[in-house]
């Protein structure tokens, strides 16, 4: 008896990782993805994974849901180890179904949630469905209610990871929404409320699924990604980078790993990196990768506001999240999504106590109507916000511009930062020289006999009085104008200096972000 019982326990649960069978595996396969359990096996440590709720069956009865056999209610679940350190996950599993979310599908995905949040660890959802289950109706969407509200309960508790491998369509959406972090997988990940179909019948606009929400669209143009990966192989490797850059939970540090770079690593050639020509752009990230541990730099949404460069980078081996200014691109100025961009990522860092370094080589908030229009003082504010906010260690380093409004935005002594520091090509301003020439010397100017050459000389006159880091350091607001060489010793010594960091801000229910 109890050899046939043992028996039948082996046979149910290979019928359950069987999922749909063959057929649909194969069929999934020919679309370049995989299967549920091929990516919960990718992600976690060989033979660490332990399945949660694989006997679930769902329990409606309408539509000939009754004869419809689901197996693990088309989820798999559960917990294991990601690179020796707890995790939990959800894989929609695209072959059951459709991978469609119904009431006990939703009620797997909040346990591990639950847990997650209980044990203080990460959870990665992989998200592969055709959306919510019709015959399941209104049980569906309080599924997925009961999804988004832990997901904002867990929110800067523990890290929330959100894959998009296939379809991710109408409300389930806004799960990833929620979470920290939304990978998307090149050709193959699609996101949107509404699909072509409906957008072609209601506003008779002709999109393709690809051009709507396609991995690209959302890592570029709308910002709703952080990461675009070639394959699925691929992205599941980056998530398991960017899980060593956080901690497992908001009471933790991230871990710190060892390196053989030398802390006081002298960098010559950046005695060179700043043009001639202040109007001449140069490439931020090489100074942010140049001062990283083995010249390590992990960057977060790379194809989105391109203007402002966020990203990872180890310093004594230790996590910093890094915010900086991109004279590449719109010649690093502060637009609406730039702000949007920095604003979410370092308030990201705060919740997992992760310091924050920021270069500054910023000449000023993007004019226009179209910013103007779209609320660039409301999104600006969103930046001001979280550096003012943040309790981590805040290090800035200004290189070259740091004018008007744009040099408090970018994380200023004034918004917080516990050191400042200055190159001695830094030039600390209310406005460029041009233009505070145009304004303090407008009489002399008119009144000149050569009011062309009076205003190149009082041009220069600006620039050797204003257009430099010393008016601010003797204010205080400049810690110290260091030699570029030696950047990366100050900067470990500023975080060394900076690891017993406590501040506490005053007792309020929540701040009352400009959103």
């Amino acid at each position: 008896m109890a050899t046939n019982k043992l028996e039948d326990l082996r046979n149910r649960k290979a019928k359950i990782e069987e999922g749909g069978g063959q057929k649909r595996i194969d069929s999934q396969h020919s679309k370049g993805k995989l299967t549920a359990r091929e990516r919960i096996n990718l992600l976690f440590d060989e033979g660490t994974f332990v399945e949660l709720d694989a006997f679930v069956k769902h329990r409606c009865v309408n539509f000939g849901m009754e004869k419809v056999d689901a197996p693990g209610e088309g989820v798999v679940t559960g917990y294991g180890l990601v690179d020796g350190r707890l995790v939990y996950a959800f894989a929609q599993d695209f072959t059951v179904v459709g991978g469609s979310l119904g009431e006990m599908h939703a009620k797997k995905i909040c346990k591990v949630q639950d847990l997650a949040l209980k044990m203080g660890a990460p959870v990665v959802g992989m998200n592969d469905s055709g959306g919510a289950r019709i015959q399941e109706a209104v049980d569906a969407l309080g599924g997925y209610g009961d999804i988004f509200y832990r997901n904002t309960i867990a929110s800067g508790v523990v890290p929330q990871i959100s894959a998009i491998m296939g379809p991710c369509a109408g409300g389930a959406v806004y799960s990833p929404a929620l979470t920290d972090f939304i990978f998307m997988v090149d050709k193959t990940s699609k996101m949107f409320i509404t699909g072509p179909q409906v957008i072609e019948t209601v506003t008779g606009e002709k999109v393709s699924a690809e051009e709507l929400g396609g991995a690209m669209t959302h890592n570029k143009t709308s910002g709703v990604a952080h990461f675009m990966s070639e394959n699925e192989e691929v992205c599941i490797d980056e998530i398991k980078r960017l899980l060593s850059f956080l901690p497992s939970n908001n009471m933790e540090t991230a871990p710190i790993f060892n390196t053989e770079d030398d802390i006081n690593r002298i960098i010559p050639e950046l005695e060179e990196i700043i043009p001639e020509n202040p109007n001449k752009p140069y490439d931020m990230k090489s100074i942010i990768s140049s001062i990283a541990d083995d010249e390590d730099f992990f960057e977060v949404q790379p194809y989105y506001a391109q203007n402002m460069i966020t990203g990872f980078i180890r310093i004594n081996g230790q996590s910093i999240g890094v915010v900086a200014n991109q004279p590449k691109f719109l010649a690093g100025c502060l637009d609406i999504n730039a702000s949007d961009k920095a604003g979410r990522f370092i308030r990201t860092c705060d919740s997992f106590n992760i310091p924050v370094l920021t270069f500054v080589d910023v000449p000023g908030f993007l004019p226009g109507t179209s910013q103007e229009y779209g609320g660039i003082i409301r999104h600006g504010a969103k930046m001001l916000y979280a550096y003012s906010e943040a309790t981590v260690p805040l290090v800035t380093l200004i290189v070259r511009k740091a004018y008007g409004g744009a040099y408090l935005a970018m994380g200023s002594k004034n918004l917080g930062a516990d050191m400042v520091l200055a190159w001695p090509t830094a030039e600390i301003a209310v406005m460029g020289p041009q233009g505070a020439a145009n304004i303090i010397f407008k009489k002399e100017i008119a009144n000149s006999e050569d009011p062309q050459a009076t205003r190149a000389e009082k041009i220069e006159e600006y620039k050797g009085e204003f257009a430099t880091p010393y008016k601010a350091a003797e204010r205080g607001y400049v810690d110290d104008v260091i030699e570029p060489s030696a950047t990366r010793p100050r900067i470990v010594d500023a975080f060394n200096m900076l690891a017993s960091k406590r501040e506490t801000r005053p007792s309020k229910k929540h701040g009352n972000i400009p959103v």
